[in-house]
């Protein structure tokens, strides 16, 4: 796993860049949206599907951000259609927003990506649920399912099916013990960042399951997968004088050797989101743009429907 793994069964790698593995495919049908898309992985997967003619929506928090984005990439692919939306995923009001002012709009929508994410000590979101979880899933979870009868309708009369793709992480390996803490989501006293962060991707994977196994049980030509970009970079912790700060430069360097650039790591969310090799694949965990082996409890089907119940409860959906 990483930028030096071996080519897969796809044929790509974790070298392989996003616009290699979109070289070829005609995407001017089609209609994406796009969370975090002003910067990093996100702002790639934005410029590589309007590269290649997908009509991008970018659903963002800064709209000067997104302005700016915009007239970028537009110096740079003069017919791309690109447009910005105002959406804070950490606010359960702003996503209801953003979903009723789109459906509204009467776009179709063929893809969408839930890519953004934050990471944070801890912290309420004004809705008084735990930041990193609010942010990371529950925020997607919901905008996935005030968007969705736009996805079946879109697919429907398109006869083309709609996809899904949640950006998860590896790091959905090391969560709390537990997996999902549910009687603990805001337990302030017991929280970790880095486990909380692990919590809410491992939540990522969970939610692309269980929606798999709901929309096959419907017989919709929607599918939903996760992922893991790869190892963009890197915040090694700055230790004080002494052999603590030696051993941490000397990981740091080792470390690099295998941090993939922005246009690699936007490759797998590209992949999954445009290549013909994924249709139909669904319920599935992608790494380096192949199918990879997710934690055993991101594959607990019991797990992922009481996160699901959870998360109907905690956005008020019936």
């Amino acid at each position: 796993m990483g930028k030096f793994s071996k080519r897969g069964l796809s044929g790509f790698s974790g070298s392989s860049t996003a616009e290699e593995v979109t070289q070829g495919i005609d995407g001017t049908s089609l209609t994406a949206i796009v969370t975090g898309a002003t910067s990093g992985i996100g702002l790639e997967t934005l410029r590589v599907l309007a590269l290649r003619g997908v009509h991008v929506v970018m659903a963002i928090r800064n709209m000067n951000s997104g302005k700016k984005v915009r007239e970028a990439i537009l110096r740079e692919i003069p017919d791309a259609k690109i447009d910005a939306m105002e959406l804070d995923l950490s606010s359960l009001a702003s996503v209801r927003k953003f979903a009723a002012d789109y459906n509204t709009k009467g776009l179709p929508l063929n893809i969408l990506i839930n890519n953004a994410g934050v990471i944070t000590p801890y912290k309420l979101s004004e809705d008084n649920i735990e930041l990193q979880f609010a942010t990371n899933h529950l925020g997607h979870f919901l905008l996935t399912n005030l968007l969705l009868e736009n996805m079946k309708r879109t697919s429907r009369e398109n006869n083309r099916e709609g996809r899904i793709v949640n950006v998860s992480s590896v790091a959905h390996k090391y969560s709390y013990h537990e997996g999902i803490r549910f009687d603990k989501i805001n337990d302030e006293s017991s929280y970790n960042k880095y486990f909380a962060y692990g919590q809410s991707k491992l939540a990522n994977v969970l939610h692309a399951n269980e929606l798999t196994r709901r929309l096959k049980e419907e017989g919709v030509e929607i599918t939903a997968n996760s992922l893991h970009p790869g190892l963009i970079h890197t915040n090694i912790v700055r230790f004080g004088d002494g052999i603590l700060h030696y051993i941490a430069k000397v990981l740091g360097a080792f470390m690099s050797l295998f941090i993939k650039s922005i246009q690699q790591g936007a490759a797998t969310t590209c992949f999954v989101a445009l290549h013909p090799q994924v249709n139909g694949v669904s319920g599935e965990y992608f790494v380096d743009c192949n199918v990879a082996e997710a934690s055993s409890l991101a594959k607990d089907e019991d797990l992922a429907t009481k996160l699901w119940d959870l998360s109907l409860s905690l956005t008020n959906l019936k």
